[in-house]
C-alpha cells in the first residue's frame, strides 16, 4: 500500500513528466540556512526535500534542521539517510534504501534491519529504493563501500536496476555523488530507463540547467541537487536547473 507522500511524488511526476528535489546535508548547514533554502527552493518549484549526507551528523541536529524546514515550507521531507543515526521521528518519510552495489552487507541490509524498528516506532512513511552508485561515486561511494559503476558501462547499472526492481524497490536512484565533475550521462539514464518499470532518480553533478534538461530528457522521473545550496546565489541556481527540467519533460 502506497503512502501519502509516495502518493504525492508519482501524482506530481504523472503531471509534470519530471521533477525536481532539493537534498540538504544537515553537516553543512544550520537550521536557519535550512529554513531559507528551504523557502527559496519551494518558490523555484521543487517538489519536496530531502535530508542527509554521507557522513555522521548529531542526532539534535539533524532534528532541528527537519524541524526548522518543516516549519518554513509545507513540501514533504524524505530522509536520506546514510545509516541509522540519519533517522529522525521528525521527517515524513523516508528511502528505504540498499545500496545495491555495495560489498559490505551492511549497506545491503545491516543498517536496514537497525532501522526498521525505528521508523516503525515514530511512524514514518517507509518509500522502499534501489540506490546505485555510478561514475566516481563521491563521498557516498567510499562511504558505502560501493564498486562504482563506470559511466560507459550503462548495462551494468541496468542489470543493478532490474534486480532492485525484481526484489520489489519501486524507486531507483543512480548517484553519481555529491560534488562530483560529471553528471550520470544521459546514455546511462536512457539505457536504465529503456528496461525499468520503476520510478528513476538521478543525482549527482547536476549544476546547470543543460545538465538537468538532458538527464530530463532521457528519461530521469526525480531529479535531485545538493551541491546547488551551497553557492551564494542558490536561488537563481536551483530556479535554472527547475526551469531545464520543465522546458525538456514536456
Amino acid at each position: 500500500m502506497l503512502g501519502r507522500v509516495e502518493k504525492y511524488l508519482l501524482e506530481k511526476i504523472a503531471a509534470e513528466k519530471t521533477i525536481h528535489m532539493t537534498l540538504i546535508d544537515p553537516e553543512k548547514i544550520t537550521p536557519a540556512q535550512a529554513s531559507i533554502v528551504a523557502e527559496n527552493s519551494k518558490d523555484s518549484g521543487t517538489t519536496a526535500i530531502m535530508i542527509g549526507g554521507s557522513t555522521f551528523s548529531s542526532q539534535e541536529h539533524l532534528d532541528a534542521v527537519i524541524q526548522a524546514i518543516k516549519k518554513a515550507v509545507d513540501l514533504p521531507t524524505i530522509l536520506f539517510p546514510n545509516n541509522v543515526s540519519g533517522i529522525s521521528r521528525y521527517s515524513d518519510a523516508i528511502w528505504f534504501m540498499s545500496l545495491l552495489n555495495s560489498v559490505d552487507p551492511y549497506f545491503l541490509v545491516g543498517a536496514q534491519i537497525l532501522g526498521a524498528p525505528l521508523i516503525k516506532k515514530f511512524n514514518i512513511e517507509p518509500i522502499p529504493m534501489g540506490y546505485i552508485i555510478v561514475g566516481q561515486g563521491g563521498t557516498a561511494g567510499v562511504v558505502g563501500k560501493a564498486i562504482a559503476i563506470p559511466y560507459d558501462k550503462p548495462e551494468l547499472a541496468t542489470a543493478h536496476a532490474l534486480a532492485g526492481q525484481y526484489f520489489g524497490m519501486r524507486f531507483i536512484y543512480l548517484e553519481g555523488g555529491s560534488g562530483v565533475a560529471n553528471p550520470v550521462p544521459p546514455e546511462m539514464i536512457r539505457t536504465v530507463k529503456k528496461y525499468l518499470d520503476a520510478t528513476l532518480i538521478v543525482g549527482g553533478g547536476i549544476r546547470t540547467r543543460e545538465q538537468a534538461a538532458a538527464a530530463a530528457q532521457a528519461g530521469a522521473d526525480i531529479i535531485v541537487t545538493g551541491n546547488l545550496i551551497e553557492v551564494a546565489d542558490n536561488k537563481q541556481r536551483i530556479a535554472e536547473v527547475i526551469e531545464g527540467i520543465k522546458q525538456k519533460s514536456k
